[in-house]
């Protein structure tokens, strides 16, 4: 008998054993997997506080409002919540947001309620820039440590305290 006839014997006698995979191959398998969960996990955190962060900005128009009115009126900023004409701050809340302050024309969004653990307490500032001595030009939005635009003057301080990893594109200085 030739040597193939001999291995087509030996195969068709001894059919290899299918016996799945071995316990160290599925050991390899959920190592690589666990490890690209953990890689996975803080991207996906970032993005959820990140749309966090946007979704309460809305909320901030109220606060815009009162303070574009008055400075428009009298070419002064608001000192607090009352003078702009608006609710307290702890009665300017949302589902992620506990309070809205103002001072000195700057708005301070305060996280808490149903917000993420991570940025609960922590704040963001919206100041307002202005063109010195005209009134009549609207006030533009500074988000935190965003660049001023040429010719305007930025007021109030900024009081961000969130990693500037979690602001959203608006807010980061690029």
């Amino acid at each position: 008998m030739t040597m193939l006839g001999k291995l087509h014997r030996y195969r068709f006698q001894n059919p290899p054993a299918n016996d799945g995979f071995s316990l160290i191959e599925i050991a390899v398998a959920l190592g690589i997997l666990v490890i690209l969960a953990t890689m996975a996990v803080p991207s996906l955190l970032d993005g959820v506080i990140r749309n966090q962060i946007k979704e309460s900005m809305p909320l901030t128009e109220l606060a815009k409002n009162g303070v574009g009115l008055i400075y428009a009126g009298t070419g002064e900023l608001p000192a607090n919540n009352l003078a702009a004409g608006i609710p307290e701050a702890n009665k300017i809340i949302s589902n992620l947001v506990s309070a809205i302050t103002i001072d000195n024309g700057a708005i301070t969004i305060t996280y808490g309620n149903n917000a993420s653990s991570n940025i609960r307490g922590k704040r963001l500032t919206l100041r307002p820039a202005v063109v010195a001595d005209t009134p009549q030009v609207p006030i533009a939005w500074i988000c935190a440590a965003k660049k001023v635009p040429d010719g305007m003057t930025v007021k109030g301080q900024d009081l961000t305290d969130i990693k500037p990893a979690w602001l959203p594109i608006d807010c980061r200085q690029l």
